[in-house]
């Protein structure tokens, strides 16, 4: 059921949720199409890498920036811009002759499901209240998974229609149509544009921290480095970005200015370790889905259509464990999320036995059934884990809390994708042994970052007991509201 009875708050957001799935989907559907698109282009790994990461890139770092804008200059407009740059770029992209285009196409059009994704989490906040706002930012995390798990799905059933060469280009057309139809509808029905915050000023130097930090991070993925005194300097960009980072935010916060990490969130033990916990999680699925694809279609020799069969069950049991975690949740609370990670190190840990031992006729079979384990572990994480952050976000930063967690999974994502696309790629040499034992090693490092979320989960549960144990009785419901039970936002 749709939150709130007011009918225009309903065309709200459904227009929020259409934009969501646009964007979100976007991504998901491109990555079965990598393969084609490298060989119809002939894009080397580089070109391939700043594909699928770049967008993650840019969406994240205009997250926070374009939130603090909706803020002061009002949402409805920076929506509309948003939107119509990702749809031009989505043409741009389908209808480019070279590889480099495509990336310069996703990178801007990643800025552009930024700008609208920040606009969605503010509008819904501004139009909702209580639990009605809860039911409406679950639906939009719920709608946005589970439209990434069924992407790869619509994308190999394009691939399978449409002539060689023309598939990769219709996975990019396909956000297109609903984009131009949620744009019709956001001008209708979105509320005017208003000023909900006094303008403080952005911190640009934070923001561009950040980006140094990431590309840090993902550049010797890409560019592997050729001498020890090349990876030293990385290692000395990696922390000396990190060391500004939180040296400005200091500085800022000092001297009474709004850092790009408000001071009440950083001081926030469950809120940091439910970020963390969203980024490990967010990376590796982001990642898994890119090099599955890469290796059922390279490595195997399969045709998209047969390979988005063997990622269909785990669009479903996401589709299907989002529905239900909520009922999880009544029952274990916050360990709904410990156990999603759990599940999710066995599903990887198997897919790599697999590729090494599972003769290759059995493989895609075998690989079909662990993805139904996939994709339930990501729908026992996904929502339930952004439930439990957000709750526990202060009040006096509730607004950036979304936008922050929303680009530290970006930001993850970004380097996620470099880097284990990058292990990939590099491993893979064209021959099925050499591309199964790279597939393996890729799917070890996938299940590596779950383990550090469930580390991090653990760490959350001895956290927030510890914080409920020196509350005042009067405060513990609000602390661990969702230990023991939770209202149902779907």
């Amino acid at each position: 059921m749709l939150p709130g009875e007011d009918r225009a708050a309903r065309r709200v957001l459904l227009v929020c949720l259409a934009a969501g799935v646009t964007t979100l989907l976007d991504q998901s559907v491109l990555n079965i199409a990598v393969p084609a698109l490298r060989q119809s282009l002939d894009a080397g790994a580089v070109q391939v890498q700043w594909i699928v990461a770049g967008y993650s890139l840019a969406f994240g770092l205009v997250l926070v920036p374009g939130g603090s804008l909706g803020d002061v200059r009002g949402r409805k407009g920076l929506f509309l811009l948003g939107l119509s740059a990702f749809v031009l770029c989505s043409v741009i992209a389908a209808t480019a002759g070279r590889a480099g285009t495509v990336v310069t196409a996703r990178l801007v059009q990643g800025a552009g499901a930024g700008l609208v994704n920040s606009q969605v989490i503010g509008t819904l906040q501004d139009v909702f209240r209580g639990l009605d706002r809860a039911r409406a930012l679950g639906l939009y995390a719920v709608t946005g998974g589970v439209a990434s798990a069924l992407g790869p799905g619509l994308g190999g059933a394009l691939l399978g229609v449409l002539p060689a060469g023309l598939g990769w280009r219709g996975c990019l057309l396909m956000s297109v149509p609903v984009g131009v139809i949620t744009l019709f509808l956001a001008a209708r029905w979105l509320p005017p544009a208003r000023r909900v915050a006094a303008h403080t000023g952005l911190d640009l130097g934070g923001l561009l921290c950040v980006a140094a930090l990431t590309l840090s991070l993902m550049l010797p993925f890409i560019v592997t480095p050729g001498s020890g005194v090349e990876a030293a300097l990385w290692v000395a960009a990696v922390l000396g970005s990190a060391g500004a980072l939180v040296a400005g935010q200091r500085r800022r916060a000092r001297a009474g200015m709004v850092p790009l990490v408000h001071p009440s969130l950083a001081r926030s033990p469950s809120y940091a370790l439910g970020t963390a916990v969203a980024m490990g999680q967010f990376g590796s699925s982001l990642a898994a889905g890119v090099v599955l694809a890469l290796f059922l279609q390279g490595g195997l020799g399969l045709p998209g259509l047969v390979a988005a069969a063997v990622t269909l069950p785990g669009a479903v049991a996401m589709g299907v464990s989002s529905a239900v975690a909520w009922r999880v949740v009544r029952r274990l609370g916050a360990h709904t999320v410990t156990l999603g990670a759990a599940l999710g190190i066995v599903a990887v840990l198997a897919e790599a036995l697999a590729a090494v031992s599972v003769p290759v006729t059995a493989l895609p079979f075998v690989l079909a059934g662990l993805q139904v384990c996939s994709g339930a572990a990501s729908g026992l994480t996904v929502s339930p884990n952004q439930a439990l952050v957000l709750q526990n976000a202060p009040a006096e930063a509730a607004g950036v809390a979304g936008g922050i967690l929303q680009m530290a999974q970006r930001v993850s994502a970004a380097v996620c994708l470099s880097a284990v696309s990058g292990i990939y790629l590099r491993g893979a040499s064209g021959r099925l042994d050499t591309s199964r034992t790279a597939f393996a090693l890729a799917a070890l490092v996938c299940a590596g970052l779950l383990a550090v979320s469930l580390v991090l989960c653990l760490l959350r549960s001895r956290t927030t007991v510890r914080v409920r144990r020196l509350q005042p009785p009067n405060s513990r419901d609000r602390a661990g509201s969702l230990d023991h039970s939770s209202s149902e936002p779907s």
